[in-house]
């Protein structure tokens, strides 16, 4: 039987893909430090689980859903760069290595962008913690030589499902602050998670392709337009905004940060286009209407 090992499998994004996967006939292992799953200090287990497979996919990460702390910054960093180097090791350990591995990243990577959307060939990257961070993953996926192993960063755009980032943004329109964040004229750079997992299975087909590739609808969206479409879907006329000073008062009472709702994040699959990928919700209309429609 085919399998895949879901690395950080725990999450949002993982918790869909692992039966998914299921579905069409893998076998899904997961390492996380959750009870019941490879853990990542077990390293011959790991090997062991990457022995033959099809695909390896790390979503390992902190959530960035927090203060930025002196604390939280070290975990963040640490979450993504060394788990990276536990898999490539492990990676380099097997006699049948996986023959595809793709690695998260995040289309955060990218300077702030108002004026024009960032490609793979001609985005400019950013500055900044976030930034960082991104840089420091790919740099610790792409050091590894893998003669056996296609590589892949995906730079993924906010992933859109039931559940996630969903459940905040859903709950500020029911509460009556739908409205636009800040300037509002910020972008929003998003993809449907069925989407996002159809771009991993063609990846895996597409055995000519490697690097890294925006994982992001092609059609990207102001937050002012993303806030109107959900009070739309919702059927919700009324929303009120919520202007910086207030975003900011409110990240300190819900220790986040308002990086996550005011950075614009214009992000294009150039690559995936150019490849022949085709979406199933390219639009953001599109999305919501499958993601919130049932649940009326």
């Amino acid at each position: 039987m085919k399998k895949v090992v879901l690395a950080g499998g725990t999450g949002f994004v993982g918790q869909d893909f692992a039966p998914r996967f299921e579905n069409l006939g893998y076998s899904v292992y997961i390492i996380s430090r959750q009870p019941g799953h490879i853990p990542w200090a077990d390293r011959g287990a790991i090997v062991e689980a990457l022995e033959g497979a099809a695909l390896l996919i790390n979503l390992a990460g902190k959530s960035v859903n927090c203060r930025y702390t002196e604390e939280n910054r070290r975990i963040i960093m640490d979450s993504r760069t060394e788990t990276t180097h536990i898999l490539g090791e492990a990676v380099l350990a097997c006699t049948q290595p996986p023959e595809l591995w793709i690695n998260s990243s995040t289309a955060t990577i990218y300077r702030h962008a108002e004026d024009r959307p960032m490609t793979e060939k001609d985005g400019e990257i950013g500055s900044g913690f976030s930034v960082e961070v991104a840089k420091a993953w790919e740099r610790a996926f792409f050091e590894f030589e893998l003669p056996s192993t296609r590589q892949v960063a995906l730079r993924i755009a906010i992933v859109l499902g039931k559940g996630g980032v969903m459940e905040p943004l859903t709950n500020l329109v029911r509460f009556g602050l739908g409205g636009a964040q800040g300037a509002g004229t910020q972008q929003f750079s998003w993809i449907h998670i069925e989407d996002l997992f159809r771009m991993v299975l063609f990846l895996q087909e597409q055995r000519q392709l490697e690097g890294v590739f925006n994982a992001s609808s092609p059609h990207p969206v102001t937050n002012r337009e993303l806030m109107a479409s959900l009070r739309q879907q919702m059927g919700i006329r009324v929303g009120l905004p919520s202007p910086r000073w207030m975003l900011e008062l409110g990240a300190i009472f819900i220790r986040t940060e308002t990086e996550l709702v005011l950075k614009s994040r214009w992000v294009i699959p150039d690559r995936m286009e150019r490849e022949g990928f085709n979406f199933n919700y390219a639009t953001l209309e599109a999305a919501l209407a499958d993601i919130l429609q049932p649940s009326r």
